[in-house]
């Protein structure tokens, strides 16, 4: 299975959902997945005040290229912050977050395997 196939369409006719862990701050809108593999294409969004410290530090088995798109939010265990127009290529088994951000945060994210 691959991830489907998508002509141009309105991001916004994804509604955003509630990332894995719970927070209400924090939402995806996922634009296409692969659920045979878990890799996905998705908008991120950290309102104001998310913290994701509860879901610890990421380690994730596939490739993830993030772009910060607007807003900022910090690497707490990195004690650094990123702001728009950062961009990040995390190869498989790279540690990161968690993540907190005071302003809000908004990403592109691209996951896949090789």
């Amino acid at each position: 299975m691959a991830k489907p196939e998508h002509e141009f369409f309105p991001v916004t006719d994804v509604e955003y959902t509630l990332c894995p862990g719970g927070d209400p701050k924090i939402k995806e809108r996922i634009l296409a997945a692969d659920p045979a593999t878990g890799v996905a294409t998705r908008i991120l969004r950290y309102e104001p005040g998310a913290d994701s410290t509860p879901n610890g530090v990421q380690v994730h088995d596939f490739w993830e290229e993030v772009y910060i798109l607007e807003g900022s939010f910090t690497d707490l265990e990195l004690g650094q912050t990123f702001t728009a127009g950062m961009y990040a290529c995390r190869p498989p088994g790279m540690r990161h977050g968690p993540w907190r951000s005071d302003e809000g945060v908004t990403t592109f994210e691209v996951r896949y395997r090789v």
